[in-house]
């Protein structure tokens, strides 16, 4: 069976990965290589795997953490998409079996705020662990004083921490984020939307979602 271990080894996947960060650095936006394919890929495992899923639904969760985003190499518009039909070429050419291709591709295909829904348990754990990486190490831009919205909330959050907590049957996303930097109200202007998408995939587990700013429980 493929693991994440031969994902990470296949040169078409690190291509993809390293054109993906290429393109959107020429377009000024966050980051979204190594570091955040990474995070995403564990917390994504972690997730279904304190909540008691099958070892190898497990492994499927990390591997489309891992791949979620290389459909920015051809375009951000749509990503989601085309990563998912990328993903299908090479993990078929890979030799998995066409009922695990189908549950990644779903989950990639769906990881999207603007078009996508938790519609299986890889989904769901993809969306909690894609919209939870929000931290200043994912601002490409060194020049804080051309920071758009998207940066500056980015920059303002020193600490985001996602909590898996099976016995209460509970993930929280608690962030710390520096005031001085922006008010917590801009994180809602530019979040709202995958904050609504977090709570519905915890809905699809059967968990319920918290969020924490600065100590305080905001829902």
């Amino acid at each position: 069976m493929i693991t994440l271990e031969d994902i990470k080894a296949n040169k078409e996947v690190e291509a993809l990965i390293k054109g993906s960060q290429k393109q959107l650095n020429a377009i000024g936006y966050t980051e979204h290589g190594h570091r955040h394919i990474s995070i995403v890929s564990k917390r994504a495992g972690d997730i279904l795997e304190k909540l008691g899923y099958p070892e190898r639904t497990v492994e499927l969760a990390r591997i489309a953490g891992y791949i979620h985003d290389i459909g920015n190499c051809i375009n951000r518009v749509d990503h989601a998409h085309s990563g998912a039909i990328l993903a299908y070429d090479i993990l078929k050419n890979m030799g998995m079996s066409i009922e695990e291709i189908t549950e990644i591709i779903m989950a990639i295909g769906n990881h999207d705020e603007k078009s996508g829904n938790a519609v299986n348990d890889i989904s769901a754990a993809l969306i909690l662990a894609d919209k939870s990486d929000v931290h200043r190490d994912r601002v490409v831009n060194e020049n804080l004083s051309t920071f758009g919205i998207h940066d500056r909330v980015n920059y303002a959050v020193t600490n985001a921490n996602l909590i898996i907590d099976e016995k209460q049957r509970k993930i929280i996303l608690d962030l710390s984020i520096d005031n001085k930097i922006c008010p917590v109200l801009d994180y809602f202007e530019i979040f709202m939307e995958r904050t609504m998408m977090s709570k519905l995939a915890a809905k699809y587990l059967k968990v319920w979602f918290e969020l924490i700013i600065n100590d305080t429980k905001l829902l």
